[in-house]
């Protein structure tokens, strides 16, 4: 562990730039996402409109570009790189190897996002409002995909120099346990190159050739599945490192220790074999995929409760143990104890609450004939806002508040202004959330710029649309002053004086250690294989049944001699460096 007394950047100046860096790209992102909610939550609702309805697509693609790859993604390597080199309590092996995979990551962001903001430019040629489901048969410009090959390869070099550090560290530590952060880094890094895996493959192999043109169609079926096999799997990704913090900090922050080492390592060794198999509960309507598979697909995402219920059992029972040695009694008693003044705490106990409200929802979603009735409605909306829009982005915010003095050595700006702040996203989101969800209840549709049409109105069982769409007005004003007032107080700390006594850069201790854990959950070699094992029985079948009935390129379709040799020496050479980045 750390040094007594010393700060994070005492002991690794470097990496913190890198760190500070990784998170403010993370708000840059999240300003402008916000931003492109509010602006599509006053078109929709026909408030204010400042560009028309076929240009609507192109601000929801920001949007969700924005906030669900580029803003979570880049606060998650910094996260993890914190973790680990942390944990391990040694620097990263190169900090030029470093910052090459975070300049990866800016470029592809920016090619992405210069495609998408294409529309808006005059002369400039480019469109790509092709929402976050980036699958054919809409299609976007080259540069939209290319920067996203760009993104994700950043992506799997920042995991392998996770990697470079774990190895250097066992290699001088034979005989002692994974560190519990490091071992969640690792675990989420070997799901990544999993799951990221089939959005590569669809990118590289038949989209980025489709808009080049160098072949005339796809196969539209293929190339939704391979991004579902990403697509759902990517939700976990953005959890898991709200699951670390949950895990190492929100118990030392309730002033307790964390109730199981052991327990943590099942709940993401669970994640790594399970998130992937599941994508196809979200094509239950697609009518190319047997029945079977997606009852197989149905049974296996219920599993997924698994580690989602362990962890809500032993992180509340981590927080009962810190409120308890606060002095807290009684058997909801020790509620009073915790510190909900502390705006880290309540922003991570909070998200954590509306994360169990976003399971329920979600078991609804996973279920084949429930799901029929909500598909592609604001139901889904409403509840991946609950997911990465509260469960993910609420948490990041808050512990935003515990790393800025860590990797700045300056005071927080108000605790009283953050304490507000992550009040006004939760109750945002609460008022969001749940009109998105009632009116996915009554067949309101996601991913139109038009939901009402003329001469129809929806029949709302208890309330009026004008109620609703005013709750959705009011959330997504509150959830645009929240992110504005979090950028303010980011802004204030950073700009406020060097102090002393800030020397907090450690984890939760724990009541049962890795020594009680069986030294089998530290195989990751074993996990990986059945992870892998896991995807093929899931998808071969499925993916087979496709490619027969349509053929790999569609119907009638076939590559050009060019395209067929850029796939021989790209795409072998995709697959191959991710094979050995996994192995």
């Amino acid at each position: 562990m750390s040094v007594e007394g010393s700060t994070y950047i005492d002991q690794f100046p470097s990496e913190a730039k890198l760190i500070r860096t990784a998170f403010y790209s993370s708000f840059v992102a999240l300003f402008v996402g916000a931003l492109m909610g509010l602006l599509q939550v006053f078109h929709r609702l026909d408030i204010a409109r400042i560009v028309e309805s076929a240009d609507y697509y192109s601000l929801l693609t920001l949007h969700a570009v924005l906030l669900v790859l580029t803003f979570t993604i880049f606060f998650l390597v910094a996260i993890f790189t914190w973790a680990v080199t942390t944990s391990l309590d040694r620097g990263l092996e190169s900090m030029r190897f470093a910052w090459a995979w975070y300049g990866l990551m800016v470029a592809g962001t920016l090619m992405a996002g210069i495609a998408i903001l294409g529309a808006f430019i005059p002369g400039l040629d480019m469109s790509a409002a092709v929402l976050y489901t980036f699958y054919a048969p809409l299609q976007a410009h080259p540069l939209f995909y290319l920067g996203l090959v760009v993104f994700i390869v950043g992506t799997w070099i920042a995991g392998f120099d996770w990697f470079r550090s774990w190895w250097a560290w066992k290699r001088e530590n034979p005989d002692e346990r994974i560190p519990l952060p490091t071992f969640m880094a690792l675990t989420t890094t070997l799901f990544w190159y999993l799951s990221s895996l089939g959005v590569a493959i669809s990118v590289l192999v038949f989209l980025l050739p489709w808009s080049l043109g160098i072949f005339d169609q796809v196969n539209a079926l293929l190339t939704r599945t391979l991004f579902w096999y990403f697509g759902h799997a990517v939700v976990y990704f953005w959890l898991m490192p709200a699951y670390m913090l949950w895990y190492t900090l929100l118990p030392k922050i309730s002033g307790g220790k964390l109730f199981s080492d052991p327990l943590a390592r099942v709940v993401f060794v669970l994640f790594l074999i399970l998130s992937t198999p599941t994508g196809i509960h979200h094509q239950y309507l697609d009518p190319g995929i047997a029945e079977g598979f997606k009852f197989i697909v149905m049974v296996n995402t219920m599993f997924l409760l698994l580690p989602s219920l362990l962890t809500a059992f032993t992180v509340v029972a981590s927080m009962e143990h810190g409120a308890r040695q606060r002095g807290g009694s009684g058997t909801f008693g020790w509620l009073r104890a915790l510190p909900w003044r502390d705006p880290v705490f309540a922003g991570m106990a909070l998200a954590g609450l509306m994360f169990a409200a976003a399971g329920f929802s979600g078991m609804i979603n996973a279920g084949m004939n429930i799901n029929y009735l909500v598909h592609n409605t604001w139901w889904v909306v409403g509840h991946f806002h609950l997911t990465i829009g509260t469960a993910v982005a609420l948490t990041f915010m808050a512990v935003t508040y515990w790393f800025l003095p860590q990797m700045t050595g300056k005071k927080l700006w108000s605790k009283t202004a953050g304490l507000v702040q992550v009040l006004l996203w939760f109750l945002g989101m609460t008022f969001m959330s749940n009109s998105m969800h009632r009116q996915g209840l009554i067949g309101v549709p996601r991913r139109t710029a038009e939901p009402e049409y003329r001469g129809f109105e929806y029949e709302v069982a208890v309330g009026s649309m004008s109620e609703l769409n005013m709750q959705i007005a009011i959330g997504g004003t509150l959830l645009f002053i929240s992110a504005l007032l979090f950028l303010f107080i980011v802004g204030m700390t950073v700009l406020g004086s060097r102090t002393d006594g800030i020397a907090d850069n450690g984890f939760a201790d724990t009541l049962s250690g890795p020594e009680d854990a069986p030294r089998v959950l530290d195989n990751l070699k074993l996990w990986t294989i059945i992870a892998v094992l896991l995807v093929i029985l899931a998808y071969s079948l499925p993916l087979a049944s496709i490619i027969s009935r349509g053929g790999v390129f569609g119907p009638g379709g076939s590559p050009s001699p060019q395209f067929i040799e850029s796939v021989l020496l790209y795409g072998e050479v995709a697959v191959d460096t991710a094979s050995k980045v996994v192995s």
